[in-house]
């Protein structure tokens, strides 16, 4: 069988990270999220793979090729036009000639869930199957309403909460006549293709959609910025402890903690599994790196730093002296000596973000700063929880950011200093 990944979208929720990069390819883990799906799917069995892209396509095309290095073939198809989910599928209508899995391409699935959902198809005589995951807010998915195991109705994104809803998961088994009815599906309100409508005229014509429910820890949507650091997390809880670059005397490796080659960790440093470490990057001394952190490559991390719950893309350099905490820190970026991420509100409370304009609360007590590529930042500098630095920015030295700052910004603290002669 053959699968068609959905990655052509930009992901303009995940604003800044995605102006210098697909939504697909950021990096958790160490390995982007696309990686992550195409692992999952080659440990599910299926290898003949056809992506569908449009933003940044080349960035997909150059990283993962024909697939060969990852033990798979890969092809690709351009969506002219970002359409939505049912537009992406509908590209991909020239390349499959049989029953094929259709899968999100910036969502993690184990290899279990994409198991079920093919089973599903080939036990039974349904025309066609979809994944389902319980969840607490489905405001942003579409809710299932499922009777013995067959779809009886969607309501996509829903303007209520709905306890416990099913939710459609994102993994599909299409017979090759989809194409035909996605031909006659409608724009949503939204001005969207939603493939959603595209099995709802399935249902209304009496064809048999199947609905198998999987695990929430089966299953991660990654639609803000916040999912990326749960994202991480959940990748680094199944890595192995694996020390492949060079460890100074005096420093001390606890747990999981993989440590790529040409990688230093340097005397006196502390790292707590589970941790990534990128190649050639350099660590220390004295650095305390605690759980579920992924460093990329060629990162330089000073004297004295601490690193907790974050992700650091590559080419990063942190000066001595700093904190970073529950963030995530963009490519190329170079924060000065004493630089702090603040993660926790004075009140305890959870921590509000600004996503496409509107304030959204993360559901997290504990939330850094999300900080796009080529940010400079002088030394003191320090960040509100919660705040997004754009790209290309620079941040003056003893600067406290308390708001968003937008790409292509210098904030810079103007003070007057008075001059007087000792008498």
């Amino acid at each position: 069988m053959r699968a068609v990944i959905l990655a052509a979208g930009e992901g303009q929720r995940l604003r800044p990270l995605t102006y210098t990069r697909p939504k697909h390819m950021i990096p958790v883990g160490g390995k982007p999220v696309l990686e992550h799906v195409i692992n999952a799917l080659k440990a599910s069995g299926i290898e003949d793979i056809l992506i569908v892209v449009n933003y940044m396509a080349d960035v997909i095309k150059e990283y993962f090729g024909d697939g060969s290095k990852y033990g798979v073939k890969i092809k690709y198809v351009y969506q002219e036009k970002i359409s939505g989910t049912a537009g992406a599928i509908f590209s991909a209508r020239e390349y499959v000639n049989e029953p094929f899995l259709a899968i999100n391409g910036d969502t993690l699935f184990s290899p279990d869930a994409i198991k079920l959902v093919i089973d599903k198809f080939c036990e039974e005589s349904s025309d066609a199957v979809l994944a389902a995951v319980r969840i607490s807010d489905p405001r942003e998915f579409g809710v299932l309403k499922v009777k013995d195991g067959e779809l009886i109705d969607i309501v996509e994104k829903p303007s209520k909460e709905v306890t416990g809803s099913l939710v459609n998961a994102g993994i599909y088994v299409f017979p090759t006549d989809i194409f035909s009815y996605i031909e006659r599906t409608k724009l949503s309100e939204r001005g969207e293709l939603e493939i959603t409508e595209s099995i709802r005229l399935l249902l209304s014509e009496n064809r048999r959609v199947s609905v198998v429910e999987i695990s929430g820890e089966s299953w991660l949507d990654i639609g803000r910025p916040w999912d990326l650091l749960e994202a991480n997390a959940r990748i680094l809880a199944q890595i192995k402890q694996s020390i492949l670059g060079d460890v100074e005397e005096g420093a001390h490796i606890k747990g999981p903690v993989f440590i790529s080659e040409g990688a230093l960790i340097r005397s006196g440093s502390y790292i707590e599994g589970p941790v990534f470490i990128g190649c050639g990057s350099d660590i220390g001394p004295n650095c305390y790196i605690r759980p579920y952190t992924s460093i990329g490559k060629n990162v330089r991390i000073g004297n004295a730093c601490e690193i907790k719950n974050s992700i650091l893309m590559d080419n990063v350099h942190v000066g001595h002296l700093s904190y970073i905490g529950d963030s995530i820190i963009g490519e190329n970026c170079n924060l000065g000596a004493g630089s702090i991420s603040a993660n926790l509100r004075f009140d305890k409370k959870t921590v509000k973000m600004r996503v496409k304009g509107e304030v959204v609360d993360t559901g997290r007590v504990k939330l850094g700063v999300i900080m796009g590529d080529n940010v400079l930042t002088g030394v003191g500098a320090l960040f509100m929880p919660g705040v997004t630095i754009g790209c290309n920015c620079w941040i003056g030295p003893n600067v406290i950011v308390y708001e968003d700052v937008p790409s292509n910004t210098i904030l810079i603290l103007e003070q007057q200093i008075r001059r007087k002669s000792i008498q």
